[in-house]
């Protein structure tokens, strides 16, 4: 018999055409110059799973891809590095989304999504399959397929009460705007929420690290880790809260560092570690994953990590 996954991730699946070094001054009539440019497999599920999986989890993944030459693209990447792609969900319907990512000299982003990002497949329909796993990662709270209360509340809820781990990573509301209110009924079954601060600060209405993750609390989640940035990450339960620094780094690409962080939580706090140990895992995973261009470029495998947290903590 197969053996269950210990980590499904669901979520978006995409290619990034990332473009770095962008000079705004044409060079000709219709033309300009960047640094560089190449295309990268991305998206939250495919970050986070592949992550996960260099991190020596067995895992899967549940997202859509088109019947295209971007979709063999990611399907392959995945298959690569070992995740579990047979949740994989296929159509020429819909095709995989491409997203063009603009990266500055420190690393931030910005980025341009299209219609084919409004695709919501049904992972309500693989709650059987989702729940023998050891833990759940929402790639993309607020976005598809995590754009509406129902399915939602239906994954979540059945996933929990079946004892399996919630992890849930938060985006921005891109084509279908809801709030935290909006999916009250689902938050009591997270057990981890991951916003950035942007992302904290819009759902929560607050501005200081301790008033959004008080906020997001107060709908009954149960532990809450604002991503910083260049400023570390706050973790808040309702027993502690802790403030980490982050990792003294150069940064080149930030582009999947949240992602990389929460597969590097979800990893450690499986194998056991308590919550500052996992957090302290969980930085350097983001940290090692912004060195380098592209989401699944620089983070190899756990002992790197562990290398990693020796050499910045001597």
């Amino acid at each position: 018999m197969e053996k269950n996954p210990d980590i499904v991730c669901v979520g978006m699946a995409l290619v990034d055409s990332i473009i770095k070094g962008f000079d705004p001054e044409p060079v000709s009539a219709s033309g300009y110059r960047a640094q560089s440019g190449s295309l990268n497999v991305g998206g939250e599920a495919v970050n986070e799973a592949v992550a996960a999986a260099r991190l020596g989890m067995h895992t899967s993944i549940l997202c859509h891809l088109g019947a295209d030459a971007a979709g063999d693209m990611v399907l392959a990447s995945l298959e690569k590095n070992g995740v579990d792609t047979d949740h994989v969900v296929r159509s020429v319907e819909h095709p995989t989304p491409v997203t063009t990512m603009f990266v500055r000299d420190d690393g931030t982003r910005k980025s341009i999504t299209n219609s084919s990002h409004r695709y919501n497949f049904h992972p309500e329909n693989e709650v059987s399959f989702l729940r023998g796993s050891r833990a759940v990662i929402l790639g993309s709270l607020f976005r598809a397929p995590f754009d509406d209360p129902q399915i939602i509340y239906s994954v979540i809820s059945e996933c929990s009460r079946a004892g399996v781990k919630i992890f849930a990573d938060t985006k921005l509301p891109n084509f279908r705007v809801l709030t935290l209110s909006d999916i009250s009924e689902a938050l009591p079954y997270v057990d981890f929420i991951t916003p950035n601060e942007d992302e904290a600060r819009h759902f929560s209405g607050k501005t200081e690290p301790e008033e959004m993750a008080d906020v997001f609390l107060s709908y009954g989640i149960k532990n809450v880790v604002i991503k910083l940035g260049g400023r570390g990450c706050f973790f808040k339960n309702s027993e502690t809260k802790l403030s980490l620094p982050a990792f003294p780094i150069d940064a080149v690409d930030a582009t999947g560092a949240g992602d990389c962080f929460v597969a590097g939580l979800a990893c450690e706090l499986l194998s056991g570690s308590a919550p500052d140990e996992a957090l302290l895992f969980a930085s350097a995973c983001g940290a090692i994953c912004t060195t380098a261009v592209g989401a699944g470029t620089a983070l190899k495998d756990k002992e790197q990590v562990l290398r990693f947290i020796t050499k910045y903590s001597l």
